[in-house]
């Protein structure tokens, strides 16, 4: 069985991790001082966000090198340092790979946007005025604002998905295929475990660039890019040949290198990036999780629909949170980020922990003086910024929370004095606690890992299943809400709680999960 099937996930977002140089930005040298903290919580595998270098116009995922460390967070000895530590200690390490955009600091913009008959001009997306002089047509970008830049020395415009100094690459154009393809073969060259692959779906526009329709359903609180369908922007046909291209690419190397792909599409489009003709990437991500309303039926009905839509061989996953969307404690309240970590960690399929999700982090308010984020300072108050659910992770009750000797570059959670790592592991009721001691459970037994998920049939505020691999079977019961629940459980073993001691038989209690292993 391959490590992604069996693994679980760890992201880190690098500039909130740990500082090791006092400068209030963690880095990579900060990554491989704590890699005892994700040893210790049991995960397989660390995904790090952008550290390529960038001017950071928006946090790395403006890339103006692929194959570079940005100095802010070391260099590329300090990275082959972290790769060693990682595997030494049997952990994966995966990049976070952005082939959509380049940063328009990168050489290759510059040298397309120098003339319009440059060799690289072609590698970008360059189209003439409409017949107003306008953009070219009504694209919006994710960040609010036409998705068009006009550029007068050459009077075409560039098209950017996202800021304007993040020009999207042309994908229909081999050289350019090539070269990012190279950059791939770079750093699985340098012995890292996969990648997880930015907006893939946004890769390919449709080749005659239509208008996409308008959105009936718009709303301005939406925030703008939800003006228009993004029919002819994303997902188009020739996206699959590119993913399967980079999937051959990581099977050619030994070890069982992972792609993932971040995809946010309905669950029958989000299929088709298993493969279509080839294989494509091994994971689509699944984001439903993130968006669905905290409601047992909707749930089950929602696991239910995405297993049966997998194709043959295609392997689930299942994501609570990440750098860009508001943190589970956040969504759910404090006592059902427990109930939502067992969730996480019992569904059949390869479960993506965000960081400090383990120590029920919630999002941060972040003083006007003190955002970062462009996203909202593009559309400010639409609750839209992601600043709030990357802040500094709390280590200790020392200053900074143990973080950086510095200011951090974001504020810390209010609470950091009592929710930090060092206070929550002296103590078993601690979501820490109950983190390491589910990715343990989930380790011994091969029925959480990689059984079979069946549903079972349950009532009123109860989301019921059971895994079951050879003889062995394991229920989990799930108390969505904040009442006593009634449920009908087999005889059995009870390998872990989220609250202490047992309640009344036959009851679970306000925001209970346990998970039971059925005894014979």
């Amino acid at each position: 069985m391959t490590w992604w099937r069996t693994g679980t996930i760890y992201q880190i977002y690098p500039r909130s991790f740990q500082d090791s140089d006092g400068d209030g930005v963690g880095d990579l040298k900060g990554i491989e001082a704590r890699l005892d903290h994700l040893v210790a919580l049991g995960v397989d595998a660390v995904w790090i966000s952008p550290i390529f270098p960038s001017p950071m116009r928006d946090f790395g995922y403006d890339v103006a090198d692929y194959c570079g460390i940005d100095p802010r967070f070391g260099t590329l000895a300090d990275f082959d340092s972290l790769l060693a530590a990682a595997h030494a200690r049997g952990l994966k390490l995966l990049l976070d790979f952005v082939p959509n955009h380049s940063s328009t600091d990168h050489p290759w913009f510059q040298e397309s946007r120098s003339s319009r008959d440059n060799p690289k001009r072609d590698w970008y997306i360059w189209r003439d005025p409409a017949p107003d002089g306008g953009p070219p047509n009504n694209w919006i970008s994710d960040f609010g604002g036409s998705a068009w830049e006009y550029d007068a020395a050459t009077g075409q415009y560039y098209y950017h998905a996202f800021l304007k100094e993040q020009a999207d690459l042309n994908w229909r154009n081999p050289d350019l295929r090539r070269g990012m393809m190279d950059a791939l073969r770079f750093w699985f060259d340098r012995g890292v475990d996969g990648f997880r692959i930015d907006v893939l779906w946004h890769m390919v526009k449709h080749a005659d660039f239509p208008d996409n329709p308008a959105n009936p359903g718009y709303r301005a609180e939406m925030g703008e890019m939800h003006a228009v369908l993004q029919l002819h922007s994303t997902d188009q046909p020739e996206v699959h040949a590119i993913a399967a291209e980079m999937r051959s690419i990581a099977d050619s190397y030994p070890g069982d290198r992972v792609l993932i792909g971040e995809i946010y599409l309905p669950v029958e489009q989000l299929m088709h990036y298993y493969g279509l003709d080839a294989p494509e990437v091994h994971l689509p991500f699944n984001f439903q999780l993130i968006d669905a309303r905290w409601d047992a039926r909707r749930l089950a009905g929602l696991i239910a629909d995405y297993e049966a839509a997998l194709p043959a061989g295609g392997w689930p996953n299942w994501v609570l949170g990440n750098h860009d969307r508001p943190r589970i404690a956040s969504r759910v309240g404090a006592a059902q980020a427990r109930v939502a970590a067992v969730l996480l960690l019992t569904l059949r399929g390869t479960p993506t922990l965000y960081y400090g999700d383990e120590l029920g982090l919630a999002d941060v308010a972040i003083p006007a003086a003190r955002v970062q984020d462009p996203r909202e300072l593009r559309e400010p108050g639409l609750g839209l910024g992601r600043d709030p659910v990357r802040t500094p992770m709390p280590w200790n009750a020392s200053a900074h929370a143990g973080f950086s000797t510095a200011k951090p570059w974001l504020p810390l959670n209010p609470d950091w004095p009592t929710r930090n790592v060092a206070a929550q592991s002296g103590d078993a009721q601690s979501m820490l606690a109950l983190h390491r001691d589910l990715l343990n459970v989930r380790r011994k037994h091969d029925a959480l890992a990689i059984g079979d998920f069946v549903l079972i049939e349950a009532a009123g505020d109860v989301l019921a299943y059971e895994r079951r691999h050879g003889d062995e079977r394991i229920v989990v019961a799930l108390n969505l809400g904040a009442t006593p629940q009634p449920v009908t459980l087999p005889a059995g073993e009870v390998l872990l709680g989220t609250l202490p001691g047992r309640g009344e038989h036959g009851l679970l209690r306000p925001d209970e999960a346990i998970i039971l292993r059925v005894t014979r």
